[in-house]
């Protein structure tokens, strides 16, 4: 069974997709380039996302259990202007990042924290909040990429992990499915499977055995089935690509239920 990366292998993969980022806007031809997975996006709008992002969840992570983001981080974020000078935008972005992986550090693996996501399978931790954050920083180097016109896949180590944690994260919720109780398999091309279940309990995910287990047993049968590479599942979970470049066996039109579904907060 596939084990969930450890809190070292996170901030290493936080690190390493970050350097990618900077790479691509190091060179971008222009930082005005639109970014066509985030509309109305140029790649500087992008760094100043992924850059504030960073540093909001640092001081998330460094101020502990709390109700909420401290209010002094959501201003600044709000009121952040930066230097459109590539040099002195690429230092801010990498300290962005070491600001982020510092308080990881401190905060450790098991440091309570406020996240947006009190209801769902993920934590409230720092661990938490880096698995979570290696999936934005993945994601969004995709985008750079994309703007830059050379997107490559995510990473296997990082998409492997990431279906998972989307799952969890953004899916997760006690607040009940308003349609028929259905299941969503997702299925890798390297062998992993998930299955996420939606009723009147709300939503749910957990591992499966895969299609191809040497048991030669399969679970009872979903209500639609998503399959891909990990890369592409996760690129579909963030709305990257749509279902239309995956194959999708029984009901399709349940994975636009699933899109368009916006839970109640409990």
């Amino acid at each position: 069974m596939q084990k969930n990366l450890e809190f070292s292998d996170l901030l290493r993969l936080i690190d390493e997709r970050s350097t990618a980022f900077r790479a691509v806007v190091a060179a971008a031809p222009s930082l005005d380039a639109e970014v066509p997975t985030c509309p109305g996006w140029t790649l500087f709008d992008l760094v100043k996302h992924l850059g504030g992002g960073d540093r909001f969840w640092a001081a998330i992570v460094g101020a502990g259990p709390a109700d909420g983001p401290p209010a002094e981080a959501a201003a600044a974020r709000a009121a952040l202007e930066l230097p459109r000078e590539r040099e002195v935008l690429l230092a801010w972005l990498a300290e962005s990042t070491e600001l982020l992986l510092g308080a990881l550090r401190e905060a450790g693996p098991d440091g309570g924290c406020w996240t947006w996501w009190p209801a769902s399978q993920s934590p409230q931790t720092s661990g938490g909040v880096a698995r979570h954050r290696v999936q934005e920083t993945a994601v969004h180097t995709y985008d750079a990429q994309l703007a830059g016109g050379a997107a490559q896949p995510l990473p296997v180590e990082v998409t492997l992990d990431g279906v998972e944690e989307f799952l969890f994260t953004v899916c997760g919720t006690p607040s009940a499915w308003p349609h028929k109780p259905t299941a969503f398999d997702f299925h890798s091309a390297e062998g992993l499977s998930w299955r996420l279940t939606v009723d009147g309990d709300g939503a749910r995910s957990a591992r499966i055995p895969a299609p191809t287990a040497a048991t030669g047993e399969e679970p009872e049968a979903a209500g639609a089935s998503v399959h891909g590479t990990a890369s592409e599942l996760v690129l579909y979970l963030y709305d990257r690509i749509k279902a239309e470049s995956l194959r999708v066996d029984g009901d399709a039109g349940l994975l636009d239920l699933l899109r368009a579904w916006e839970p109640e907060e409990k």
